[in-house]
């Protein structure tokens, strides 16, 4: 196990360095929010994952669980103030990216956006496991190296940037449900975390007179706090899972309906997706085109009401070029 000093200065904002390890912070900060930001524009998954290894918001993230459980106030502070200043930086360069790029990034056209906008409980699950490798990480050198899986598996500066990317897009629904991402993975983090700490007994390192002269704050009252964060953002994360299975399994079904209605007509089921509680079955297929009645029972067969169904027949007409002579 790290001795007590190794760890506070592992993630601690302070001591004779501390300019130089500011600096760091908000260079790293700047850099992997232009990374991310460009990465969602472009739509690349492995470019936005050099953002996650670059982000450097997990210091801080830790830091503030570390202060809690050594009660120290100051560095407390500091590192939420550097976890919220380096939120807000990575939100402004995204939304300074999305004034340069021609289209809209919104999750409709971007697979990045995408799955960034619609948190569920198995995003807090996950953060909560991630939370809990980082605080032993931490705690433990023999697990140190574990920390670039971390800073992957963790998301912090990508749905930042997304938030940014689609607050300039006016999509302010999607740009609110990648910050709730974001402040799902920081209460994970504080809340798993914390237990990581507690379960090694990393209070019990503190020096009986550690803290004599020093402001302190009550530990209980902080363990609340950060339970409190945790229920609240269960609240919509419960929401959003419940409706996100319910419209997987509706699409299931009318799937399965459009497949039978194309095998009768010789029509192909292309697509079904759900945009605003409207189901949308997009078929292609040859002229003429058929008759939407047998697609409609076959629909209500399935227990799917066909009037929140948009049916999207497109006529497709293949034709084998051949070689002039």
């Amino acid at each position: 196990m790290n001795d007590l000093e190794h760890m506070r200065n592992s993630v601690f904002f302070h001591g004779p360095d501390v300019r130089h390890r500011l600096s760091r912070f908000w260079i790293l900060i700047t850099l992997s929010a232009i990374i991310a930001a460009a990465g969602v524009v472009a739509d690349s998954a492995a470019t936005v994952i050099g953002a996650m290894i670059v982000a450097p918001l997990m210091t801080p993230v830790l830091g503030t669980v570390l202060s809690v459980v050594l009660a120290d106030r100051l560095n407390l502070i500091r590192s939420l103030l550097l976890v919220a200043g380096g939120a807000l930086a990575a939100i402004a360069i995204g939304w300074l990216l999305g004034l340069i790029v021609v289209n809209d990034v919104a999750a409709a056209t971007n697979s990045q956006v995408a799955g960034r906008v619609a948190p569920r409980l198995i995003d807090l699950l996950a953060a909560l496991a991630t939370g809990a490798v980082g605080s032993v990480a931490l705690v433990r050198s023999d697990v140190s190296d574990t920390l670039p899986g971390v800073a992957i598996a963790i998301s912090l500066v990508p749905p930042l940037s997304v938030a940014g990317l689609t607050l300039e897009s006016g999509e302010f629904g999607q740009s609110l449900g990648a910050l709730l991402l974001f402040l799902t993975n920081v209460a994970a983090i504080l809340g798993s975390g914390t237990v990581v700490m507690a379960i090694y007994g990393v209070q019990r390192l503190i020096a009986p007179d550690a803290n004599s002269g020093q402001r302190t704050i009550n530990r209980r009252n902080a363990i609340l706090v950060i339970a409190a964060m945790i229920v609240i953002v269960s609240v919509p994360l419960t929401t959003s899972s419940i409706s996100i299975a319910r419209d997987t399994s509706r699409e299931a079904r009318a799937l399965e309906a459009a497949g039978a209605f194309g095998k009768e007509v010789g029509w192909t089921a292309v697509e079904v997706t759900t945009s605003e509680d409207m189901l949308v079955i997009q078929m292609e297929g040859p002229l003429p085109v058929p008759d939407t009645e047998p697609l409609q029972a076959e629909l209500e067969s399935r227990g799917v009401d066909p009037s929140g169904v948009r049916a999207e027949l497109e006529p497709a007409k293949v034709v084998i070029l051949q070689q002039s002579s």
